[in-house]
């Protein structure tokens, strides 16, 4: 890395979609009262929504109450690293179609437990960056400020 290449560089909308797509396995952040809670979710992407499944419990709970959730997603290998944050709004599908489609997703339980509950978040807002995994700057003699 050259001492003027930003290590960060943000996403657009369509390579954060990309990076979702690439992974299965993300993090969602509720938020009631003051208590904020963080899942691991396997998830699936459906056109420019996120779905998961879950069973009744705290987790859906806490969505019931508070449907604002933030939900990220994140990779990387020796070289390179990404991650992409998802504001939005989660809802339990109710509607049979609206099922089927989240059934067509292939979305699976990584765990055998019953978990018939679809969940969608409509993003309000994507956001990524990406990240060069070089070594950490020499800390002696004059820096760039």
């Amino acid at each position: 890395m050259s001492a003027h290449t930003d290590p960060v560089q943000s996403l657009t909308a369509e390579q954060s979609w990309e990076h979702l797509r690439s992974q299965e396995l993300g993090r969602l952040v509720t938020r009631v009262g003051e208590t904020i809670d963080i899942f691991p979710v396997n998830y699936a992407v459906d056109r420019e929504a996120l779905l998961f499944r879950t069973a009744p419990g705290s987790k859906l709970f806490e969505l019931t109450v508070n449907a604002d959730v933030l939900f990220e997603v994140d990779d990387h290998t020796d070289t390179a690293a990404w991650s992409v944050i998802v504001r939005g709004r989660a809802e339990a599908l109710e509607t049979d179609a609206d099922i089927e489609r989240a059934e067509a997703a292939g979305l699976r339980p990584w765990i055998p437990t019953d978990k018939r509950v679809y969940v969608r978040i409509a993003p309000a807002s994507v956001s990524g960056r990406a990240f060069q995994r070089d070594p950490e700057p020499d800390r002696d003699g004059p820096q760039e400020y």
